[in-house]
């Protein structure tokens, strides 16, 4: 496979410029000295300048087509998208940021067929500095299709399948997972400065608080600023056997003035037009971190309704309506309709009641204001753990009952 080819090729440059500069440190990405061009008889450049060479790799993904980039120990605090591409073109759009711990990624939407005839990183002697220099030229369907596909390399992590081991936990106590939604190179939702991803980091980290001080266990689905596959997240909420798992958003929609609070529950069908939006955006997590789905389909993006346990189904709704009624307690605001129904990847789980909260749009002027608001963030994280330890003693009394 050709991202193979590149890996190595660049390898041998890595080993020659060892010498010169310290390979141990985060390498900057100079946005001055990046960009995304291009030029004529089909052929367009991307050029990503950084303060030291560091170990990449390139491949390709189509549906949709993808350039992906990953990179060993790349900083990308200091650039915009727009600072590497004013204006779309074959490439019609780019985003980077974390991907896992130790790497960040590059994914290029591209809008026709490209495939690379050029990569390299040359390293400045002198300086240490290097310029990661790809080459993409146009390409029949066929040619893209042939070339495409993620590396199979048995180095690389198994990010997107393995879920990581979770420890210190004391499995004879009630668990929450608390999945904060997107992370890393998937931002969530975006208003000006503020990222859905960092705002339901902060949540889930005080939610947390709240639960362990009331004696219940609580696992991280991320506990920093890293890309979780939907899949995975679901693995590990399995491997730490969790009770319930909670993913929390805040996400962004136009389409009839979303606003307030909201709950949902796993449905194959949405209860209405902007809630099936709001799956397929959130369904489109993947996608936008580059992953490979290839063959993957019926387990990312189909809703696996028929798995379900007849009594995981109520035990999820009862979960959704005591939380929605916590929340309304804690002062909300709610959606006029807070519990709704849709296909969530990350409910697919057949055995752990799960449900998905919408903690407020950050489309809505005054659930952004409540969202930023550190008392308004804590009142509502108190009503949603009161909610949770309400549902774990409600569920255990129902449990004889339902053995029956």
């Amino acid at each position: 496979m050709r991202a193979f080819f590149y890996l190595a090729m660049f390898l041998g440059v890595w080993a020659s410029a060892a010498t010169a500069q310290d390979l141990s440190a985060l390498a900057r990405v100079d946005p001055a000295k990046s960009s995304v061009s291009d030029g004529w008889f089909g052929k367009t450049e991307i050029k990503i300048g950084l303060s030291q060479g560091v170990p990449f790799r390139v491949f390709l993904l189509e549906n949709p087509a993808r350039l992906v980039v990953d990179f060993k120990e790349a900083d990308w605090a200091t650039v915009r998208p727009d600072m590497i591409l004013p204006q779309a073109g074959r490439v019609s759009a780019v985003r980077f940021g974390a991907f896992r711990p130790g790497w960040s990624r590059l994914v290029a939407d591209l809008s026709e067929p490209l495939v690379p005839v050029e990569v390299g990183m040359p390293v400045d002697a002198a300086s240490g500095q290097a310029v990661l220099e790809i080459t993409l030229k146009t390409a029949s369907p066929e040619e893209f299709t042939a070339q495409a596909g993620a590396p199979v390399d048995p180095a690389w992590p198994e990010a997107l399948t393995k879920a990581p081991e979770t420890q210190g936990l004391k499995q004879k106590r009630f668990t929450v997972a608390l999945d904060a939604g997107h992370g890393g190179i998937d931002p969530g939702a975006e208003r000006g400065d503020v990222l859905e991803k960092d705002l339901m980091l902060s949540f889930a980290r005080t939610l947390r608080e709240v639960l362990l001080r009331n004696d219940v266990d609580v696992v991280m689905i991320r506990d920093e600023d890293v890309f979780v596959a939907l899949e995975t997240r679901v693995a590990i909420a399995h491997q730490a056997r969790a009770d319930i798992f909670i993913s929390l958003h805040a996400d962004s929609l136009r389409q009839g003035g979303a606003k307030g609070a909201t709950v949902y529950t796993l449905s194959k069908e949405a209860s209405d037009a902007a809630t099936a939006h709001l799956a397929a955006r959130h369904d489109r997590s993947d996608i936008i971190a580059g992953a490979d789905l290839t063959g993957s389909d019926d387990q990312v993006a189909g809703i696996l309704l028929d798995l379900a346990r007849q009594e995981t189904e109520p035990r999820s709704l009862a979960l959704a309506k005591v939380l929605a009624e916590g929340m309304a307690q804690a002062g909300g605001p709610m959606n006029r309709r807070p519990l709704r129904k849709a296909g969530f990847s990350v409910l697919k789980s057949a055995d752990i009641p799960s449900v998905l909260v919408e903690v407020g749009f950050l489309s809505s002027d005054r659930d952004l204001k409540n969202l930023r608001d550190p008392v308004w963030r804590n009142t509502m994280v108190n009503g949603m753990a009161q909610a949770i330890l309400t549902w774990r003693d409600n569920d255990a009394a129902r449990a004889p009952l339902v053995r029956q």
